[in-house]
């Protein structure tokens, strides 16, 4: 490489790890994430350049068409996480861990943390709250295992909200929000995710950390983003909040598509003679 040759981009690396989330923080280069649940999309956005799959919970909602995160197992998030993983040549898979997995006490947690790594395979596991998990995150860190943290809204959390309103927007929750994230950090989390909370909330806790976060309705001054794949791709529709941009319309190209093909079976031109043995 020249002497005026420009460094290479942190993100342009073969498998991304926990490292070079890290690296990309500091070089200032923004982490794109989305979530996955299955072999054939995470192929797809594998190969399209995300640097973080997120197996979440959402699945929930998007694959089994739940009100909320709430119902879904460890044993279904495994599953998810599987296939996720077999899709993959390049991205970090990050898995939640469900509602229940995790709650009661710190061995729960650490116990729920290896499964997912051992059958599963990812490469990390995400976990929402603030100090009552900060046991659990020094207990799998320890273990030798990565965790990312989640702050703001925290879904598995809804019923105790009563609302998916935008979180810490008071000076008493924007302050205990502001001291989770420390705890995080020196837990040993290598990121935080920050739900729908005031812009420029986000962008000072993410100057206050040494660590990457993720936002997800939080202004653009994060390290980097999530989106869950079927608000972006407009596979989902029904759901509308301001934070998500639809970058394709997947919905009506399936609708039209299925449709074609449902008229071609009715009218016999499908198969032709060409489709035929």
């Amino acid at each position: 490489m020249g002497a005026d040759s420009p460094p290479p981009d942190v993100a342009d690396v073969p498998r991304v790890t926990t490292k070079t989330v890290q690296e990309m923080k500091e070089e200032g280069v923004p982490i794109a994430a989305l979530t996955a649940y299955d072999y054939t999309s995470a192929r797809l956005l594998d190969r399209a350049g995300a640097d973080v799959l997120l197996v979440g919970d959402s699945a929930a909602n998007v694959m089994a068409g739940h009100e909320t995160t709430l119902p879904m197992t460890l044993d279904q998030m495994i599953y998810h996480a599987q296939c996720v993983v077999r899709g993959i040549d390049r991205s970090l898979v990050v898995v939640d861990l469900p509602f229940g997995a995790y709650q009661g006490d710190p061995t729960e947690a650490l116990d729920s943390a290896i499964r997912v790594m051992k059958e599963a395979g990812a490469h990390a596991v995400k976990l929402e709250g603030g100090a009552p998990v900060v046991e659990a995150v020094e207990r799998m860190v320890t273990a030798g295992i990565p965790v990312m943290g989640h702050l703001g809204l925290t879904p598995q959390s809804i019923y105790d909200y009563g609302t998916y309103q935008v979180r810490a927007r008071d000076e008493e929750e924007a302050d205990e929000l502001r001291a989770d994230a420390k705890r995080l950090e020196e837990a040993g989390c290598f990121a935080v995710v920050l739900e729908k909370i005031p812009a420029e909330l986000a962008a000072e806790v993410t100057a206050s950390l040494s660590i990457p976060t993720i936002g997800i309705g939080a202004g653009d001054q994060t390290d980097g983003q999530v989106l869950v794949s079927h608000d972006a791709l407009g596979l989902s529709t029904d759901f509308e909040p301001r934070f998500v941009r639809r970058y394709a319309r997947l919905d009506e190209t399936i609708i039209d598509a299925i449709g074609a093909y449902v008229s071609d079976v009715r009218d016999r031109s499908f198969p032709d003679e060409d489709e035929s043995y």
